[in-house]
C-alpha cells in the first residue's frame, strides 16, 4: 500500500471494527426484510419440498447519477456507451432544471428534445424520456437555485421575482409533476455571501426557503420535496449537535410547517490533492466512519429521509494506484451511506471523467475535471471504481437466492427491499410469480400456486 493510500484510508482502517459493525447491522435492519412464502397446488394443498428461485429484479433503494451528458458527448459512439453504462449501475437520474440554462431567454424554456443545445444541460424531455425508457427514476434538480437565476430575471423587485418563480413552478409542474417523483426545491443556501451583489434580493429575505417549499407544494402536491445543501453539514464546528446550521435550518422549516419531505446532503470531496489528507482523513473528517455516522445519526433525528444528492470521490489521475484508492474510498463511503437508517438514495455526480463543471471537455487541468472524479475515464473505459460499485449495487446488495418449502408448504425469504421474480419448481412443474418485499409491511407474505 502506498503512503498516500495509508494516509487517506487511515481512519477507515483504524475504525474498521466500528465500520463493519454499523454496516452489517444497518444493512440487515434497514435495507432488508423477511417474507413468508407458501406454495400450494391447484387444490390449495401445501406443497412440501418446492424449490423457489428468488431473484430481485428492481431495488427500492435509489442509486443514481446526473444525466447531464445525455447525447452531449462528442461522438455517437461515446453517447451510446454513456447511455448503456448508466443503467448498469443506476436506477435514478438527476435531471438539470437550472433556471438560467432551462430558460436562457424569457418565455422560451428548453423542455423539448429539439431545443437549442447548452453544454451539460440537455433538454429536460430528452433526459426524462431516456430515464423512463430505461427503468430509471428521474429526479428534478432544482426549482429555486438562486445562483442560477437567469440574467434577465435579476434586478427585479422581490414581488416580481416571486411572480416569475410561480410561473416557472407552474410550467414545470404541469409538464413533469406526474413523471418526476422527487423534486429538489432549494439548493446550496449556505454557499452565497452577500459580496459584490451576489444573490438576488429575494434570496436574502427570511422567507426564501419557506416560501419556496410552500409554493412548490401547490404545483407538486404528490411529490417528495427535498432541501439540498453542499458541505456545511460535514464541516461545521457544531456538526455533531442540533446546532449544526443545516440541522437548525431544516428544524425551523419543519417547526413552521413548511412541507420539507427529504434532506439532501452533498458529498463532493473537492480539495487539491495536497490538501486531501488534512481536509478529509482526520478524526472529524468525512473519511472517518465514526464522525460521518454521528452526523447522519443527528440529522436522522429530524425523522425525514436522507439522500446523498451529489458525490464526487477524486482519483486525481488515471494512474493505477490513484484509481485503486478511489475505488476503496467508494466502497467504504457507499457502505456507510447504504447502511444508514433514514437513507433512501445515493447519487454520484459525473459518470465519465473530462466533462465536469467549469472545464472544457477533456481538459483535466481545471474546473471539476481536475479531480478525475468520474467512474469512467475520458475514453469511456471502466475505472476500478465503476467495477467496485457494480459489484456492490448489482450483486452484494441485490438478492438472488433459493429457498425450499417445509412440510406445510412454507419457506422464509430474507432479502433486500424491492421487486422479485419467484420461480417455483415442484412435481416436475414450474410457475413464475412476481412479489414485492417492502419495508413498510413487516409481515410480507405470499401464496404461490403451482
Amino acid at each position: 500500500m502506498s503512503e498516500r493510500a495509508k494516509q487517506v484510508l487511515k481512519y477507515f482502517e483504524e475504525q474498521k471494527d466500528y465500520l463493519n459493525a454499523r454496516v452489517t447491522s444497518g444493512i440487515e435492519l434497514y435495507r432488508k426484510g423477511s417474507a413468508r412464502i407458501r406454495v400450494v397446488d391447484e387444490n390449495g394443498d401445501p406443497v412440501k419440498g418446492a424449490v423457489i428461485d428468488a431473484k430481485e429484479t428492481k431495488q427500492d433503494f435509489k442509486f443514481g447519477a446526473n444525466t447531464f451528458m445525455i447525447d452531449e458527448l462528442e461522438t455517437p459512439e461515446k453517447n451510446e456507451i454513456y447511455k448503456k453504462k448508466f443503467p448498469e449501475l443506476f436506477n435514478l437520474g438527476t435531471i438539470p432544471f437550472y433556471w438560467m440554462d432551462l430558460e436562457p431567454e424569457e418565455g422560451k424554456p428548453r423542455f423539448a428534445k429539439d431545443s437549442p443545445k447548452v453544454y451539460r444541460r440537455p433538454a429536460t424531455d430528452l433526459c426524462v424520456d431516456y430515464c423512463l425508457e430505461n427503468g430509471i427514476e428521474p429526479k428534478l434538480h432544482c426549482l429555486n437555485y438562486d445562483q442560477f437565476t437567469p440574467q434577465w430575471a435579476r434586478g427585479r423587485s422581490i414581488k416580481e421575482h416571486k411572480e416569475l418563480l410561480i410561473k416557472r413552478f407552474r410550467e414545470i409542474g404541469e409538464r413533469y409533476a406526474k413523471l418526476i417523483p422527487m423534486i429538489e426545491v432549494t439548493n446550496e443556501t449556505y454557499c452565497l455571501s452577500n459580496v459584490n451583489g451576489r444573490g438576488t434580493p429575494f434570496f436574502w429575505e427570511d422567507d426564501f426557503c419557506d416560501w419556496s417549499f410552500r409554493e412548490a407544494q401547490k404545483y407538486f402536491p404528490g411529490n417528495e420535496l427535498i432541501i439540498n445543501e453542499a458541505g456545511i453539514q460535514w464541516s461545521s464546528p457544531n456538526a455533531l449537535t442540533n446546532r449544526n446550521p443545516y440541522y437548525q435550518q431544516v428544524e425551523k422549516l419543519l417547526r413552521d410547517g413548511a412541507p420539507v419531505h427529504g434532506i439532501g446532503l452533498q458529498y463532493h470531496s473537492f480539495v487539491k490533492r495536497e490538501d486531501e489528507v488534512k481536509s478529509f482523513a482526520k478524526p472529524d473528517g468525512r473519511y472517518a466512519p465514526e464522525y460521518v455516522f454521528a452526523i447522519l445519526d443527528k440529522l436522522s433525528e429530524l425523522n425525514l429521509p436522507l439522500q446523498i444528492t451529489e458525490m464526487t470521490i477524486p482519483a486525481y489521475s488515471w494512474e493505477e494506484e490513484d484509481e485503486a484508492i478511489q475505488a476503496e474510498l467508494l466502497k467504504n463511503v457507499y457502505s456507510m451511506f447504504f447502511a444508514q437508517k433514514n437513507m433512501e438514495a445515493i447519487i454520484y455526480w459525473n459518470l465519465p471523467d473530462g466533462y465536469a463543471y467549469r472545464a472544457e471537455p477533456g481538459d483535466m487541468t481545471c474546473g471539476e475535471n481536475y479531480y478525475y472524479g468520474g467512474l469512467l475515464r475520458f475514453d469511456m473505459s471502466e475505472k476500478p471504481g465503476f467495477k467496485t460499485l457494480k459489484k456492490l449495487i448489482r450483486e452484494d446488495w441485490m438478492t438472488n437466492t433459493q429457498i425450499v418449502t417445509d412440510e406445510d408448504g412454507y419457506a422464509t425469504l430474507r432479502g433486500f427491499h424491492g421487486d422479485y421474480e419467484l420461480t417455483v419448481h415442484a412435481n416436475e412443474k414450474s410457475s413464475v410469480h412476481t412479489f414485492k418485499m417492502t419495508k413498510e409491511d413487516l409481515s410480507n407474505s405470499a401464496t404461490l400456486t403451482i
